[in-house]
């Protein structure tokens, strides 16, 4: 069991706490706005759709297992917290219940930073999803070069998708012209760190490591998704434009190019998150 280090009272975890609520509400407030608004952005809302942490849990700051806080009655009524004599700290029995996933994910990370950035995919996942299917993903835009237009991009690249959780939404007509077929046995073996998918997904890697860590690195892998995503959509087949994005045409040479870079350099920004990540799963497990 590990024994809390380091003890913080009020008036020294307040301000850590409120200047990471500050930092999350950078997003977290336009999108209860638009909630509010019942307005739907294609773009940025991916991570609060697909993700399953709510503005709420990203606002709140946890300081991590060997870190009790003092007069923090808010944190002992929280899952995952303990309260002894007046000091709250995160409960790492959970910490047992937790270790399968935690394993599997720390594996993941590992096997992935091993592998070599695998380039020439230019975002094609994005057009599989569409291909030969008027029942688009995103209703609220349209496609850049219409439906017979997207169709020929996917017919004329090579589609190389290495992410099992893009090829799963390929429509039933796209899954067959992949490299390979996908399924939850090969994501450890398939997943490399070129993928703009696997990069999003740091951050579900590090919002599941809560409450055993300092929730900073939730933010810090939250901020490199939403980057990603919004290059992902600026690749997809569809019009961005009206979002105050501009297109990325992977169809053409210099579309390519673009992507390239863009996926380079989200390599290079998130290899030190996923070595993080590995460092406290390993802090977790370790226990």
């Amino acid at each position: 069991m590990t024994v809390a280090t380091t003890v913080l009272d009020r008036s020294q975890w307040g301000p850590l706490a409120e200047a990471h609520r500050r930092r999350a509400e950078q997003w977290t407030v336009p999108h209860r706005a638009r909630r509010d608004r019942r307005e739907k952005h294609p773009v940025d809302d991916f991570l609060w759709e697909y993700y399953d942490l709510g503005p709420g849990r990203l606002e709140r700051w946890h300081p991590g297992l060997g870190v009790a806080l003092a007069d923090a009655p808010e944190y002992a009524t929280l899952g995952g917290y303990v309260e002894r004599g007046g000091i709250v700290t995160v409960d790492p029995a959970r910490v047992e219940r937790r270790r399968p996933g935690l394993t599997w994910t720390r594996d993941l990370l590992a096997r992935t930073a091993t592998r070599p950035l695998h380039r020439g995919c230019f975002g094609l996942h994005e057009w599989a999803m569409v291909y030969r299917d008027r029942d688009v993903r995103h209703p609220q835009l349209t496609l850049r070069l219409g439906a017979e237009g997207t169709d020929h991009v996917v017919e004329s690249h090579r589609i190389s998708c290495t992410h099992v959780d893009a090829f799963r939404f390929f429509t039933d007509a796209a899954r067959p012209l992949n490299d390979r077929p996908l399924g939850r046995p090969d994501q450890l073996g398939a997943e490399q760190p070129g993928c703009l998918h696997a990069t999003m997904d740091l951050y579900k890697a590090a919002y599941r490591l809560l409450p055993f860590v300092d929730a900073s690195i939730v933010l810090d892998t939250f901020e490199l998704a939403l980057d990603v995503r919004r290059v992902d959509m600026r690749a997809s087949p569809y019009d961005v434009r009206p979002l105050g994005l501009a297109p990325i045409a992977i169809e053409t040479a210099a579309g390519k190019a673009e992507y390239l870079a863009h996926q380079e350099s989200f390599a290079d920004r998130a290899a030190p998150l996923r070595r993080r990540l590995v460092e406290l799963h390993d802090a977790v497990l370790a226990g």
